[in-house]
Formats: C-alpha cells, structure tokens, sequence
C-alpha cells in the first residue's frame, strides 16, 4: 500500500516542505505538505518532479575506482583503500597545499554537506579551498564581512511586512529566491503589491518578475553600483537620509557623503542608460516609503563591481533606516546559530590573509576564485596541485574556460569525486563515491535558515531506508575525513564524536554560554540522536539561541522536541539583531570600509568609459539548478532550453533570424548556440543560462546528452575578476556575435 512522508525539498533555497507517496522503495508522487510552518503547501515543478530526480536510472550505485585507465565498479572498502592511498601519501610528500578542496553548491542542501567539508578542511591543513562562491555569491559574503565584521552576517528583505522593494539582478520567479530563503517568493511578491506595496526590478532583461513590477529599468549590465551609488548621493545632497534606531550603532556617515559626492545622477545616467529624473525619483520614493528594501543578487553580484553593488544595497538600507528594522532588511536567527553574544568590539573581518601561488589573488572568506583553479594544476612549479577533492561540483561547467580544466584536471596525481553522477567533472576521478538519492537522506538547512525572511526550524528523517550496497553521504564523507587525515579503517563515528567533545570543550569555556563550567562529557552524554549527525544536531540546537542550554532553558529546543513537529517549528518573524549581530572591531556598522573605498575611483573611472557594443548576461530557469537537473526528463524541453537571447535590432545588425544558430565569441573561446530574438532583452545585450553543455565524452547523463547545449562560461578566460571577492564576472562582458553559416561544422 502506497505511504506518505514528510520532506524537506533539497532542490533550491526555497526549502519547501514536499508531502512525497512511496510505494514500496519509491517515490512515486510529490506535492506541498500544507501543514508546513514556512511553505504552507507551495511547490514549483523541481519538487514536484523530487521522484523522477530521486530514481533516475544514471544515478551511481556504487563506487568506481580507475583501473587500467578507466572507472569501474569496486566496493566501498576498495573505494575507500584507494583514497587512503592516492591522498595521504601525496599529502606527506608534498605538503597540505598540494591538495585543493573543491566545493559545489549543492553542499549547502544536505546536511552531510554542511557538517563534514570544514573538518575535511581541517584533516587536510590546505589553504587551496575553491567553492561555487566565487561564481555567485561572494560579493555578499565580503561586503558583509566589512560592514558588520561577520561575512554570513547577511541581512534579507522583509519581504511579508515591506511597503517598498527595490530589487536588482535578482529574478526570484524563476530562482526562487537566492540569499533570501522564501518559499512562494512570487505569492509574497504578489502581496506586496496587493497591500499597496511598490516592487521596482532593475534588470537588463524583462524577466517574469520585472513582468509584475510596478517599474522596471532596463538597466545597462554591470553599471548597479554605479546606479546604487547616485542614489546615495541623492539621499545625502536631498537631506534624504535617516538612520532611525541604528544612529548609535553607524560610523563614517560624514566619510561617505564626501566619497559619493561625485556620483550624481547626470554623471551616471548615460553609463547606466538610466534618466537622471529616473535616479532621484528612486532615492526619493525609498526615504519617503514608510519601509523599503533593497535586494541584490546574481546579475548584480557576478559583475566587474560585484562587490561595491553588494555593499551599497545595504548603504542604501542603512541610510534610508530600513536596515534591521521590521519592513526593511533584517538578520535571520537560525536555530542552529552560534548563541548571541554580549554586544561589543569583535575580532573584525580581514581579506588578502594569503594569496594564489600563480596570479597573486587574495584569498577572501578562506577562499580562493574558482577561476584560478586550473592554473593552480597546470602551472608547474613548487606549490602546484596535485590532488583534488571535489564534493558535489562540476567546475567544468560552473568556473570559466572549462577546457582549460578539463585538461588540468586529466593531468593531476589523485582526484576523488563525491557525486552521484558521472559528469564533467567527476569523469576526470580516481575515485568516485555516489551519495544515495535523497529521498534515502535525512534533511535540515543549516546554511538557508541563515537567510529565511523568518526564523523557524524543521528537521525530516530518511523517507526511504538505506538501499542495501548503498553509504549514506554522512558517512561518505566521515571516512574521507578519515582517509585524508591518516586514520583510514576507524570508525568513521569517531568523527562525529570528535566534533562534538571539541564543541562542547570551547561552549563550557564561554562565560555568556548556557553551558559555562559545565563538563563536557556529563553533557555530550545527554545528547539523543539515532547516529552522529543527529547527535550533532542536537548538540548545535541545543546550544543555539531557541535551545534548552542542556536543561537551562526547560521549554528551548532540542532534536526530540523536534522530531515531535514534523512540520516543523514556527520562530516568529525577523526581528532587530544590531548591535547584538556586530563584529567589527569597532563593535559598530563601518560604513566606509578601507578596501571598499580604495575602490570607488575605480568605479569613477566607468562613469566616461565607452560601452561594448554587445554584452552578455545569464539567466535562470525555474525548472533547473546551474548545472543540475538537466538529466530529468521532465524538467527539461519548453522554455528550459540553452538558447541566445538577442533583441530584435541587434538581430537585424547581426543578420540572426529565430531558429538559426550564431557564434559567440568572448575572451575565453567561442560557442555555437540556437537564437531566439525578442524585446524581452534590451539592445545591446544577448543572454545565454549556464550549467549547459554536456556533450563531454565519458559522461553517464543520457537525457542531459540529448540536448547538451553550450557552455556559456567558455567564453571566459578566468582573468575578469571582481578583484575584492574574486569573483567571475559572469555578467556584461564583451562578446561578438555572428550569424552561422549552415555549411559552417559546428
């Protein structure tokens, strides 16, 4: 008889609650569990596709391990001996920093992605850490850490209680939301409006969401700063501005005035294609709303001045006192938050600690840009990679000149993969260890319950028992811990217990802890949980800012408490965290950060450079992930298709017609993709997603393969480089586009 179960979607950062049917091991049905605190019962088609995903037949089984030149199936014990073999050694001979970690995003939607890469890190000691930040979101990350002293300090729009929005290279429509955790984003969108609310999208394309703004700017690509730092100017020269409860807490007010003075709306306006009166009419609507928000994403975070637009969306809500204030931008409390602290100088956030052995680049946030990853493998010398660790990435794809990494990649001593697929990347393995569907997983979000617009928690087991010959992801990565630390053949359960006495050591030694002078192993003991990683949950509820403090707070969370709401708990809204949040040296907001100023006669400079006559910028489909789900029948076709997007005038000065196919051509390659010409871009600018192009031999994605598409990231050559956060300017450089000749081999 066919059963139901609770689960939390892993599919994208709307979390949404999923009410899946199972008959027998399968999934054969998924719709939205009404009943859940955050989702209330909503679902986009990845969700409701979480079955096809969940069984589809390219997905590994079992462990493969190079033989003879190619993969082939081994045990999970032989998996684990070449590990231990092909890394360790290497890492002795050659030092931690012969070793680069590898991190894709899909990391932050599991649990064992969460818990385990920072103790690999640690077990490795390499400074070679390279994510999925550095070609999305790590503007943010920097811009945060400067501002508050914290880079996961980041503050999300209000969006159930705001008055005003103002959104730039963000289409939650299609995204669901990025940074800012919210199930349903069109419905909150939709009610924005619906109780008199303003919505403006700044977009160089008229997206679906700029479809139902109240205004859209067909801003040119890459010039938001610029556009963001006029209206700043504005806010100060109209005595606009207003830090209402968040007076006390701001420095370099005065600092900042004088280093915007010059970004007037007719000095920007010709740079940003947008009126001068168009300028000042923003400014002045977010001073006059009676709450506002401004959000940034991807297309204003992938660009040459990633990190400046980051930093002044949140100018714009300090200035306007929307910044940590109900209505306006606030900081999420996760449950499994590190505890609040008594408000007060902290240790600050620093950039550039070490840099790139080839190109120099500083690291940011413990990272280093993705882009640079193949030159690190490539360039001989002292210091070069010789291993890679990849956990649930595809680079090849993701980070720019894929070929480049593709054969980087091929000449390296070891690789391990831990994916589920064959893909890009993982093709290049030694080994690869395949994590089991995730209907077979236990889900919480760690990473997106820091960026909910409200706090609440929820926690799903397994909805499917381990299938037999299958190793949970947990455990995957617990014995690669293990491997690359020199105690391969433990008991991979040391590692959850290691991580536990080690947290427990620092919570007793806190004075502000619930848990001061208390002993660790009386409370380690406490502890309730089914296996380690629940028992690590309960430990970070425990001790996180809803928890009981181990019996100090009776009514606080624990995991029994939330195993007994399987639809989870209810937080409350976003409420005011500054100063509490603070953690820069100065225990206040740095309005004007050093590095962040050095930067503005950079962007100066752009106010008088000459345009490029045609620009590219990505997009995003509702019905896949970057690179994922393009293996899922029915996620792909119709409008989630790889084609170039050109506006009509251009079509005509280029000679494209729909349905012919043009070459792309950019600093880092060329690319041959199908056209479709509409008015949904603006002139100047032609539009390609990324995640495509799996026409790579060696690959086991046969849907994928059918319609393979073009990796747009080969245009780039990995040196565009937002400079502060080392991220891929994936949006508004220069491409040419020509019309294909039939008779050209494509």
């Amino acid at each position: 008889m066919p059963r139901t179960a609770l689960r939390i979607c892993p599919l994208c950062e709307a979390t949404c609650g999923l009410t899946l049917t199972v008959e027998g091991t399968r999934v054969t049905g998924a719709r939205g569990d009404l009943d859940d605190v955050f989702s209330r019962g909503f679902i986009c088609p990845k969700g409701a596709s979480f079955g096809e995903a969940d069984a589809d037949p390219d997905r590994l089984k079992r462990p493969l391990v190079r033989k003879e030149g190619r993969l082939q199936e081994a045990s999970w014990d032989e998996a684990f001996d070449a590990v231990a073999a092909g890394l360790r050694p290497l890492i002795e001979r050659h030092g931690p920093d012969a070793v680069g970690i590898v991190l894709g995003n899909p990391n932050v939607h599991t649990m064992a992605g969460a818990l385990y890469p920072p103790v690999l890190l640690g077990a490795v000691g390499t400074r070679n850490l390279f994510t999925a930040s550095t070609v999305d979101q790590m503007p943010k990350h920097i811009s945060s850490g400067l501002l508050f002293g914290d880079a996961l300090a980041i503050p999300v729009p209000d969006l159930d209680r705001t008055d005003h929005l103002l959104l730039l290279g963000a289409n939650p429509l299609e995204s669901n939301g990025s940074l800012c955790t919210a199930p349903d984003f069109p419905g909150r969108l939709k009610a924005l409006r619906e109780r008199g609310g303003t919505l403006t999208v700044v977009d160089p394309r008229r997206t679906r969401t700029a479809r139902i703004a109240d205004r859209h700017l067909a801003i040119r690509p890459g010039t938001d700063a610029l556009l963001l730092a006029a209206i700043t100017q504005v806010l100060f020269d109209g005595k606009l501005t207003d830090l209402g409860a968040l007076t006390d807490h701001v420095q370099d007010v005065d600092e900042l005035r004088e280093a915007v003075r010059d970004f007037t709306p007719e000095a920007v306006s010709a740079a940003c294609d947008v009126p001068a009166d168009t300028i000042r009419a923003l400014a002045r609507e977010l001073a006059d709303a009676p709450t506002a928000a401004v959000y940034g994403r991807v297309g204003a975070s992938t660009v040459a001045f990633g990190t400046l637009t980051s930093w002044l969306v949140d100018v714009l809500n300090v200035l306007t006192g929307n910044l940590d204030r109900p209505g306006g931008a606030l900081f999420p409390l996760a449950a499994t938050a590190q505890p609040p602290r008594p408000a007060g100088p902290g240790k600050g956030f620093a950039l550039g600690r070490w840099h790139s052995r080839v190109s120099g680049h500083p690291e940011a946030k413990g990272e280093l840009p993705l882009a640079a990853l193949a030159e690190e493998i490539d360039t001989p010398g002292e210091g070069a990679l010789r291993a890679v660790v990849a956990i649930a990435a595809n680079p090849v794809l993701s980070a720019p000149d894929g070929d480049r990494l593709d054969r980087a990649l091929e000449s390296l001593d070891f690789m391990v993969s831990v994916d589920p697929y064959l893909n890009e990347t993982s093709r290049h393995a030694h080994v690869v260890l395949p994590p089991p569907p995730p209907a077979q997983s236990a889900h919480h979000d760690f990473a997106f319950n820091g960026f909910a617009v409200r706090n609440q928690v929820r926690y799903t087991r397994a909805a499917i028992p381990l299938e037999e010959g299958r190793m949970a992801e947990t455990e995957i990565l617990a014995r690669l811990v293990l491997a690359a630390s020199g105690m391969h053949g433990a008991d991979p359960a040391a590692v959850d217990t290691m991580v536990v006495d080690n947290t427990l050591g620092k919570a007793v030694a806190q004075p502000h802890s619930a848990v001061y002078g208390r002993a660790p192993k009386e409370l380690a003991g406490l502890l309730s949980g089914a296996d380690g990683p629940e028992r690590r949950l309960d430990l970070m509820l425990r001790l996180g800012p809803y928890g009981d403090g181990f019996g100090a707070r009776p009514e606080g969370l624990t995991l029994e408490r939330l195993l007994a709401h399987p639809h989870g708990i209810d937080l409350g809204p976003l409420a005011p965290r500054v100063p509490e949040v603070l953690r820069t040296r100065s225990g206040r907001i740095e309005l004007l950060p050093a590095p962040l100023a050095a930067e503005l006669p950079r962007l100066a400079r752009a106010m008088t450079e000459a345009p490029a006559a045609l620009v590219l910028v990505g997009r995003r489909h509702l019905r896949s992930n970057n690179s994922w789900m393009h293996n899922v029948r029915t996620l792909v076709g119709g409008s989630n298709r790889c084609t170039l997007h050109i506006h009509p005038d251009d079509a005509g000065r280029t000679g494209l017609a729909g349905g012919q196919h043009a070459r792309v051509s950019g600093p880092g390659g060329r690319i041959d993709v199908p056209v479709e010409v509409t008015d949904a871009v603006r002139p100047g600018v032609v539009s390609l997603p990324h995640g495509w192009g799996h026409d790579r031999p060696g690959t086991r994605l046969s849907v994928a393969a059918e319609e393979p598409g073009a990796n747009v990231n080969q245009l780039l050559d990995g040196t565009l480089l937002d400079p502060l956060s080392g991220t891929a300017v994936l949006n508004g450089f220069a491409v040419q586009v020509t019309a294909l000749d039939p008779a050209v081999p494509r």
